[in-house]
């Protein structure tokens, strides 16, 4: 899958770890730098704590503000309705950052 980006898309994602135990939402206007940050560990204490290193699912936005309200609409479901989120774009759960 190759992203067409522009320096006016935001995205919002999602990453796990190994075990896909832990999910971590976040938001980028740079997913390709931020992925890479999240797998050298530059970044939250949180990712750091449980090694969230694997993107297994992201959506693009042009408007900041529509990706800032999906962001804080996903981290209020719960884990179940996020799972079902990720099996239906990305069944295995494969790591998506080196696909982009």
């Amino acid at each position: 899958m190759i992203i067409k980006v522009n320096s006016k898309n935001y995205f919002v994602y999602i990453m796990t770890n190994k075990n896909n135990k832990v999910l971590y939402i976040g938001i980028t206007n740079n997913l390709k730098r931020r992925i890479w940050e999240h797998k050298n560990n530059i970044g939250s204490s949180f990712v750091k704590r449980y090694k969230i290193n694997k993107l297994v699912y992201f959506e693009i936005f042009d408007d900041v503000f529509q990706a800032i309200v999906r962001e804080k609409r996903l981290k209020k479901w719960n884990r179940d309705w996020k799972v079902k989120l990720i099996k239906n774009k990305n069944p295995n759960w494969v790591d998506l950052y080196y696909e982009i």
